[in-house]
């Protein structure tokens, strides 16, 4: 396992699934880990679990939130040199029956919130030309899937705000990547299980099933995968790599 000793991290999205176990993990290689989210019960009994993560309420959709977010960790833990920016939504309906409003609510959530979350850490990491920004996009990021636009649009819109970035810092040792996960097991899966078995009257078992087979390896992705793609591109060994889409998904993308 890397060992990152000295650093501090911000995790959004990080009281539950992919952000609890990048934050469990940076947290057992030495990094003092920041987790937000909306719900502060979820963040204190994750931050109950390691010594090194501590929970602070924040609203990726919210810019004054965000603000607050940072200059309270940093008052506490020094400046943030590690940005993961994990909180994201999900929902399905076919294009033509898409609200505006559920439009809107994923594009606040997945791409202005990524940038929300990552843009308050850019005047430090610039001012000592050196950080790591890690986006959690998805295998949505680099192709399509039916049912569910917002989603694709949103993570596409990710893997762009990620590639500009990535050029825009190529001068320094601020490197920005994105790690693409595949369908991973977590309560989002579950919840995406659930609305499949509503709609189309599969048993909970069919509808897994057809979701596990986008993967090659006919699994789902596990937590601690993601995690461990994260925990190496903060690492040293990650300083040459930039600009980078990390597909996590058994080789359904590459």
């Amino acid at each position: 396992m890397a060992v990152v000793v000295g650093k501090h991290a911000l995790v959004t999205g990080g009281g539950s699934g992919v952000g609890k176990a990048i934050a469990l993990t940076l947290a057992d290689a030495g990094i003092q880990v920041t987790i937000c989210g909306r719900r502060i019960e979820a963040l204190e009994m994750v931050a109950g679990e390691h010594p090194h993560i501590h929970a602070i309420a924040g609203d990726v959709t919210d810019q004054a939130s965000m603000d607050r977010l940072y200059r309270d960790a940093e008052a506490a833990r020094g400046p943030v040199d590690i940005v993961i920016a994990n909180a994201g939504i999900s929902s399905s309906a076919p294009a033509a029956k898409t609200t505006l409003d559920a439009w809107k609510k994923t594009m606040d959530v997945n791409l202005t919130g990524a940038f929300v979350t990552v843009q308050p850490a850019l005047e430090g990491m610039a001012a000592q030309k050196k950080g790591r920004i890690i986006f959690v996009a998805s295998v949505a990021g680099l192709k399509g899937y039916g049912y569910v636009a917002p989603y694709v649009a949103s993570k596409h819109g990710v893997v762009g705000l990620m590639r500009a970035l990535a050029v825009e810092f190529s001068k320094t040792e601020i490197t920005v990547n994105a790690v693409c996960p595949s369908f991973v097991e977590t309560d989002m899966l579950a919840e995406s299980v659930a609305r499949i078995v509503e709609k189309t009257g599969r048993s909970e078992e069919e509808a897994r099933a057809s979701l596990m087979a986008a993967n090659p390896q006919g699994r789902f992705i596990q937590p601690e995968e993601v995690a461990s793609a994260v925990l190496w591109l903060c690492s040293p060994g990650a300083a040459s790599v930039t600009g980078q889409t990390i597909s996590i998904s058994g080789g359904e993308t590459w």
